[in-house]
């Protein structure tokens, strides 16, 4: 049996993001201060700012690197040749 009083309070946690409203529930231990009702029911409420519904990496929306106007291109041409040199 598990020791009592000495285990985080582990139970379903709503999560919203604060970027576009998106709720989600999920067990956590997180600390909150906040509750919020959610589909007819009680939750401990967690504010993040975002999520993997607003997260530009998830979204399709993140910009690759090496989109980026040439930087990379230029950095490579720059230092590309210091490094093999150096071998």
């Amino acid at each position: 049996m598990a020791k009592e009083g000495i285990h985080p309070d582990y139970r379903e946690v709503l999560f919203l993001d604060l970027s576009n409203g998106f709720k989600f529930v999920t067990r956590s231990c997180v600390n909150t201060r906040e509750t919020e009702t959610f589909e007819g029911k009680e939750y401990p409420l967690y504010k993040l700012d975002t999520s993997s519904e607003s997260h530009p990496f998830y979204t399709g929306t993140q910009k690759s690197v090496d989109n980026m106007g040439g930087r990379v291109e230029k950095f490579r041409n720059k230092f590309g040749k210091i490094a093999l040199s150096s071998k």
